[in-house]
């Protein structure tokens, strides 16, 4: 496959753009409240560069060792960095070290790792995965275990709760799932407003086929690897 060349990748940047302003248009909303986060997954640190040029800031890893890599390829560049994978524990020290937000906390025991391992100073933005199709192949926890669970991580220090992700199974019908995050979220919000506990401004979904369900639903932050960056590379196994 020929490697993509700086139009390319702006021919897409720009036809990403076009698709965000309409679907906000067609509800109402302004293209400024949603995030584009490319994600740059086994696509190389000079595909990375060429879209920040292009005005691209934030950008998703799901591969530590290869995100590791790449963002200090890249520290000359001023990026926000999302780790969108999921999130073993012998790796939590990683992901405080290297990203800015976390999309993937969905257990205590992951929060507390990240709060204790979280550099001097710095504080990490923070996402609960909340797996809302109850999949057993996708991470998440689940909507009863979702309350509970925030108030575990909002009493973390180091860590500042922002709201939710998921990411929906094949079989999920996209608007109304992201239809019940969003409701999700919002009881999140007044229960939090009532206790007098941190910012909970954000909701993490929507992929390059489905993007303008979520948007529609109230995205913040929609992921988008493969409308951006082209198909990925597999992996070595």
């Amino acid at each position: 496959m020929p490697e993509l060349d700086t139009h390319s990748i702006e021919a897409r940047l720009t036809a990403l753009n076009q698709r965000i302003e309409r679907a906000c248009a067609a509800c109402g909303r302004s293209p400024q409240e949603v995030t584009l986060v490319g994600v740059s997954k086994t696509k190389p640190a000079k595909d990375v560069a060429m879209a920040h040029a292009l005005g691209l800031a934030n950008f998703g890893e799901n591969y530590i060792q290869e995100a590791g890599d790449k963002i200090q390829a890249l520290k000359q560049i001023e990026a926000t960095w999302h780790f969108i994978g999921s999130i073993q524990s012998n790796k939590t020290q990683d992901v405080a070290q290297h990203f800015d937000w976390v999309h993937t906390v969905d257990r205590e025991k992951i929060g507390k790792r990240l709060s204790a391992q979280c550099p001097s100073n710095k504080v990490l933005n923070v996402l609960v995965q909340v797996n809302i199709d109850d999949d057993p192949a996708k991470g998440g926890c689940s909507a009863a275990e979702l309350p509970n669970l925030v108030n575990q991580l909002t009493s973390l220090p180091n860590l500042q709760v922002r709201g939710l992700m998921t990411i929906l199974s094949k079989a999920s019908e996209p608007r109304a799932s992201y239809q019940s995050v969003a409701q999700l979220s919002h009881g999140v919000r007044q229960a939090l407003s009532e206790a007098n506990k941190p910012l909970w401004d954000s909701l993490s979904m929507g992929m390059t086929g489905d993007l303008e369900h979520a948007i529609a639903a109230g995205a913040t932050h929609i992921r988008i690897g493969t409308a951006l960056f082209g198909e990925r590379a597999l992996p070595d196994q």
